[in-house]
């Protein structure tokens, strides 16, 4: 390969995100499920927020850990969604390297952090069922505080290499990526050197980190079962249980589509490029979309709460 080609698009100042590649002409049929799904995201989440900031008895750690949640949702879908769908109604396809850089670095970072949450959620319900005396005096503010604060700084200290990578790398094919946000996996194929140390960074990411989180937080629900168990009447159990659906709902709608797309781009060369891209679309959105409608119906107090707001306005 000449030197020219190996330098042309060397730090490129812009890349070019395409959208849904073969669907073009219908990028505006496809942005409606997208904006809707967007819509509902930001309202519910700002619903949770207002509802448990306006409701003092909703200040625990349970609905403190939700908030967060909540902000996290907020922020990784306002990272993506307003330029896809700039791209799908405007045909606004450019987007600035650093901006690139920023965007794939609040994808990972706010990704990673959505885990840590659910695992303080797990240990929230632990210490719950398991040891309800003392809930109060081992959930204190200042703990959940921390928690959160923790969460934040392994989640902001672990996808920094993802944009640092990135950036030193020479950049020789292409500056168009298929799809419509930076993706850090899409923006390493575009790179001409050695990407393995991205990649084995990733993998140790997956199996390290949310490995180890999706690991604590199924020892945290054996102890949680083996307490269920333990109640003496089925009513007690089921009871108790219920309190934790909300919660597993939430994991599950997080965990599965992101082993799903995981599987998929590594396995799935089969696959159709479009289908790759709404998949990725939707497997980021999809989690921001589903746990306010979770917590909202699943929750008692947040239903109630909601319920008195509606009825006194309307009153």
């Amino acid at each position: 390969m000449s030197d020219s080609n190996t330098t042309h698009f060397f730090n490129p100042s812009t890349f070019i995100l395409l959208g849904v590649p073969g669907l073009e002409a219908a990028h505006v049929w496809i942005s409606i499920p997208f904006c809707t799904m967007y819509a509902i995201a930001i309202l519910g989440n700002f619903t949770i927020l207002f509802t448990v900031k306006t409701d003092p008895s909703l200040h625990g750690p349970m609905y403190y850990f939700l908030c967060m949640l909540a902000i996290t949702d907020l922020v990784v879908t306002t990272s993506i969604v307003p330029k896809m769908l700039a791209i799908y109604w405007f045909n606004s396809r450019e987007i600035n390297f650093s901006s690139c850089l920023i965007q794939l670095y609040f994808i990972h970072c706010f990704s990673g952090m959505e885990s840590g949450i659910f695992l303080a959620m797990a240990f929230d319900r632990y210490v719950a069922i398991c040891h309800p005396l003392r809930h109060s005096t081992i959930l204190k503010n200042p703990v959940v505080t921390n928690i959160g604060l923790a969460m934040m700084l392994r989640s902001g200290f672990l996808a920094l290499p993802f944009p640092l990578l990135v950036r030193q790398w020479p950049y020789c094919r292409t500056n168009v990526i298929p799809l419509s946000y930076c993706a850090h996996i899409a923006v390493v194929k575009l790179a001409c050197a050695d990407t393995r140390i991205s990649s084995y960074y990733g993998l140790f990411l997956i199996f390290c980190v949310i490995g180890l989180d999706v690991l604590f937080i199924a020892l945290s629900y054996i102890q949680i079962l083996r307490a269920v168990f333990s109640l003496p009447t089925k009513d007690a159990r089921i009871k108790t249980f219920r309190t934790c659906i909300s919660h597993l709902c939430s994991i599950l709608a997080f965990y599965i589509p992101n082993l799903f797309f995981s599987l998929m781009y590594r396995f799935g060369q089969n696959v159709p490029l479009h289908f790759h891209v709404l998949i990725a679309n939707i497997y980021l959105l999809m989690p921001p979309v589903l746990n306010p409608i979770i917590y909202g119906v699943r929750t008692k107090q947040i239903r109630d709460r909601l319920h008195r707001l509606f009825t006194h306005k309307g009153t």
